[in-house]
């Protein structure tokens, strides 16, 4: 289809690409299927590609086309990869015919998707969800992420336009030099999901916090790429410190069992959804966020929406949400002795901490999804007419 037949939503064939759909969750894909729900409502026909399991977390927004995969090696066998697309894949994609192509990660499911456009002469569209790059350090192989920024560099070249979620993103990938044109994509927060009232004392008590006890909360996948071992090591430092304090912690994951034994005294109150998660959230003291690897960080938009201060490191997608002193504090990312001083901070000033929970919550109060996914149906017109 040419650009100058493109005249309406109800124009857009849109292929999107991603490693996982639905399968685990997390925030990329949460936020993917929340994106084609919007798109659908507009009349954008859309078809979705990823690796598919037996069982998914949750049921995918629109239609899903299974690609085959494998388990992702290196002990984390809860992702699949994807090696490409395979001819049955092709025939669908084809016969879908989109005008746009849509991919949301540098693995070889989306480097295949690129080839197909650029062959294909169709419009190609990246989104940045995850600072892969950072995970090397995680895992013993920090010498790696030199390279690992390079391949991005090249790989988001490739395309039309790169969305990202914040500025200091936009910031970052110029910094790699990535010339393509970029634009934002935030991220919005359900707001009726995630409020002050929401927090529930007998809750907190049926866990074993007592009403006058602050509650320091973990919300996410357990994995060591989220800062789990910042994470215990301020914890730790609290104790030495003498400061009162519980780690509450939302989720699993596969460090689940190494992170209770370096925070032996944490409660954890496992996998929360809907607004079992909005009560977990709200029924916090303190949100502390010690990632590096976040983009945006949904968790932390969801902690200020709840009334929650937070700590979190001076990286990407923290800076661009928390404001420094007024609605929580940000560290630098591995400063133990500082993440413990701004806790203990906030834990000492009852007022401190009401104070930078209501100026997080009118903060938040911005983000919305029906305006941050617009903002992506607007980037596509702009493409396909260029």
């Amino acid at each position: 289809m040419q650009a100058t037949s493109i005249k309406s939503a109800t124009d857009l064939r849109v292929a999107l690409f991603s490693g996982n759909y639905n399968y685990t969750r997390d925030g990329a894909n949460m936020s993917l299927n929340l994106l084609v729900g919007h798109l659908l409502a507009q009349g954008v026909k859309v078809r979705v590609y990823s690796p598919t399991a037996s069982r998914p977390a949750f049921t995918p927004t629109g239609d899903l086309v299974s690609v085959p995969a494998i388990p992702l090696p290196g002990g984390r066998s809860e992702y699949r990869l994807a090696r490409g697309l395979p001819a049955s894949v092709r025939r669908d994609l084809e016969a879908f015919a989109p005008n746009i192509v849509h991919v949301s990660a540098p693995e070889l499911l989306g480097h295949a998707a690129v080839r197909w456009a650029e062959k294909n002469r169709v419009t190609c569209v990246a989104s940045f969800h995850t600072r892969f790059e950072t995970y090397a350090s995680y895992y013993g192989a920090g010498f790696v992420e030199p390279l690992l920024i390079a391949l991005m560099r090249r790989f988001y070249n490739r395309f039309d336009r790169v969305l990202v979620p914040s500025p200091s993103m936009i910031a970052l990938l110029e910094q790699w030099g990535v010339t393509a044109p970029m634009s934002i994509w935030s991220r919005g927060i359900d707001h009726d999901r995630f409020r002050p009232d929401r927090r529930d004392l007998a809750w907190r008590r049926s866990l074993g916090i007592g009403d006058g006890e602050i509650a320091i909360g973990f919300l996410g996948r357990l994995v060591k790429e989220k800062g789990l071992d910042v994470f215990a090591q301020v914890a730790q430092e609290l104790g030495r410190r003498g400061v009162p304090h519980k780690v509450l912690v939302i989720g699993k994951g596969p460090a689940e069992d190494w992170f209770a034994r370096e925070v032996p005294e944490a409660v954890f109150a496992g996998y929360q959804s809907g607004d079992d998660l909005g009560r977990a959230v709200a029924s916090m003291d303190i949100f502390f966020n010690p990632s590096v690897t976040e983009t945006f960080g949904n968790v932390t938009t969801e902690a200020m929406a709840a009334g929650v201060p937070v700590v979190a490191a001076r990286a990407t997608g923290a800076v661009d949400l928390v404001v420094d002193g007024k609605t929580g504090f940000l560290v630098s990312p591995r400063d133990v002795a500082g993440y413990a001083d701004a806790i203990g901070k906030i834990v000492g000033d009852p007022a401190l901490r009401r104070a930078m929970g209501e100026a997080g919550r009118d903060r938040a109060d911005g983000y919305r999804w029906d305006t941050a996914n617009a903002a992506v149906l607007d980037a596509y017109f702009e493409v396909v007419a260029r």
